[in-house]
């Protein structure tokens, strides 16, 4: 059934089930990790893009067909430029981003046939599954560090820019709500209940999330237990030097090579990180899940 089902959407099995298993076992490793140690070690992502790379062009030479090179190419690009956007939006790890490069290294985006892609089906999976995936990991963290999240969280209501912005909030559900009561169509007014919905929640949101953050993953650590890739809170200065800071996206090896050296020194102390929600996992049950049920917009079409 799968293999006529590959053969209609005009894949050839043996590729198809190499670069998938392949795929799903890379996967697997870096939930694991990831759920373990907050990180995905590079020899699994750049294993998968080389190995990506390298299989479709031999699939090519073997089959004489230069699709397979020519959409694996595709492929690492589109997710080279979704990972980067994400990665800079502060939405995903360096973990994160380079295996979803290496997923469109691996089994390729055929641009002729683009509403059966695999890789387009797993994405939209992927958002979807991580945005309940992320939602349930803050509740979880909520629940394990209580006492703290509920300090920060009323904390931050205190700050004198979240009072401005409430009573700036506050102002607007109030012409809104006078907007409710004057109109007389229901459409408006479901659109003005809306509206107000979403303010609302969004301003809470914001705090839930600000709050989770402090509470639950900021993290002291020796600059020696600093690995590539983890996010500075503060900005760190030894003698009015720059030495990293959060407007890096991720601290690189020669940064941590100067923090292990100043520390030695006594220049510089513990480093304060923010561990993110290990979003790998995420990645491999939206894969299972587009591999068993195939892309989502083929069940709209």
């Amino acid at each position: 059934m799968i293999y006529e089902k590959l053969a209609w959407l005009g894949i050839d099995f043996i590729p198809t089930v190499i670069t998938y298993i392949l795929s799903f076992i890379a996967l697997l490793i870096g939930s694991i990790t990831d759920l373990k140690t907050r990180e995905v070690p590079d020899w699994v992502n750049y294993g998968l893009i080389i190995s990506g790379v390298g299989l479709n062009l031999l699939f090519s030479a073997v089959y004489s067909n230069s699709s397979f090179i020519i959409n694996s190419i595709i492929g690492l690009l589109i997710f080279f430029g979704i990972a980067y956007i994400m990665f800079y939006a502060g939405q995903w790890g360096g973990g994160d981003s380079k295996i979803l490069m290496g997923l469109g290294a691996m089994i390729g985006i055929d641009v002729s046939y683009i509403s059966s892609q695999f890789l387009l089906g797993f994405f939209i999976n992927a958002l979807f599954i991580g945005a309940i995936y992320g939602l349930f990991w803050s509740i979880l963290l909520v629940f394990k560090n209580k006492q703290k999240f509920w300090k920060e969280f009323n904390k931050i209501l205190l700050q004198k820019n979240v009072v401005k912005a409430k009573k700036i909030m506050l102002l607007v559900l109030v012409l809104l709500l006078i907007f409710l009561f004057i109109s007389k169509l229901y459409y408006v007014k479901v659109l003005i209940l809306s509206l107000a919905f979403i303010i609302l929640t969004t301003f809470y949101l914001w705090i839930f999330v600000k709050a989770i953050e402090k509470s639950a993953m900021h993290k002291l650590v020796e600059p020696s237990k600093l690995t590539e890739g983890d996010w500075i809170v503060n900005d760190i200065f030894v003698n009015k030097q720059y030495i990293c800071g959060p407007k890096d996206l991720g601290i690189d090896k020669k940064q941590i090579k100067k923090l292990i050296e100043f520390y030695k020194k006594g220049k510089v102390k513990k480093i304060l990180i923010k561990e993110g929600i290990p979003f790998v996992p995420s990645f491999f049950v939206a894969f299972v899940i587009t591999w068993v049920f195939g892309n989502p917009l083929m069940w709209i079409a």
